[in-house]
């Protein structure tokens, strides 16, 4: 159909014309829950044939616990071969700024911040504001973030977002990330520090990983980045020159029709209406 990219059945249709694989892990890889059984054996098979495949994805810890997190989910090591994390390069933003930090978001990220020379504080102690996700990302929304947004805004905070996703999937949910208090903050007049996808650090990480596997300098033309956020993966891919295998049975499955079997149309509508020309879609990596 005009206007829709490519459609191949498999991986194996396009992944010839490529050295490295860019791979995002939530909705691609899997929703937090369960592992996507077909994606890591597309990964799996693409690295039997020589590709090098790095998983980049917005979480906001360090590899390290990330690459825990797949092994709990049940993605065999086979399927990858580093991973880099919105964490690891937002540490370099921490770290050139403020001491004292506001630490937003949950427990389980402060893994964030070991081996920094930063101290956590109180809200009215802190310099700047680091922000991994909401403190409840189960029942909170933006609006319960607004005052405190306010807050930040009048003492003039720098706002550290370590996971620039808006949303994800967790399940069959949809979950808010730190991505959306970032833009809030944003539309407030705050001053705003990224690191991870769409922006260019992430990729710069992500191709120093396979350059140093591949014993020589991984070039965008030769890498195939795969995601399912149009915000993220697919604005990342097109800004810094990489091709773009868009997933469309990700986040954005609703809004042109069965996951399983999206719409033409209404796809290729959605994907001009965001300035996006993947050089392929697929329902799901396989």
């Amino acid at each position: 159909m005009a206007g829709l990219p490519d459609q191949p059945e498999t991986l194996d249709a396009i992944v010839d014309r490529y050295s490295v694989i860019l791979c995002d892990v939530w909705g691609v890889v899997h929703n937090g829950v369960r592992v996507f059984r077909t994606a890591a054996a597309a990964l799996r098979r693409a690295r039997s044939r020589g590709l090098t495949v790095v998983l980049v994805t917005n979480a906001p810890r360090p590899h390290g616990p990330i690459e825990q997190q797949l092994d709990r989910l049940g993605v065999d090591r086979d399927a990858w071969d580093r991973v880099v994390t919105s964490g690891d390069v937002t540490r370099a933003l921490i770290q050139s700024g403020p001491s004292q930090i506001f630490h937003l978001g949950p427990e389980r990220d402060v893994s964030l911040y070991e081996g920094l020379n930063v101290s956590l504080e109180m809200e009215d102690a802190a310099d700047a504001v680091v922000c991994t996700g909401f403190f409840d990302d189960v029942t909170e929304t933006p609006e319960d973030y607004a005052d405190m947004l306010a807050r930040f805004h009048r003492r003039g905070l720098p706002f550290v977002c370590a996971n620039p996703d808006i949303v994800v999937e967790r399940g069959e949910r949809l979950i808010w990330c730190a991505g959306a208090l970032a833009r809030d903050y944003t539309a407030l007049g705050g001053k705003t520090l990224i690191a991870g996808k769409p922006h260019r650090p992430i990729y710069l990480e992500a191709l120093s990983q396979a350059s140093k596997l591949m014993g020589r300098t991984a070039q965008p033309s030769e890498t195939l980045a795969i995601g399912d956020g149009v915000a993220t993966d697919v604005a990342g891919a097109r800004e810094n020159g990489i091709d773009m295998l868009y997933i469309s049975g990700g986040i954005h499955a609703r809004d042109y029709g069965d996951v399983h079997d999206p719409d033409p149309k209404r796809l290729a509508a959605f994907l001009a209406s965001h300035d996006s020309t993947p050089v392929a879609t697929m329902p799901s990596l396989r």
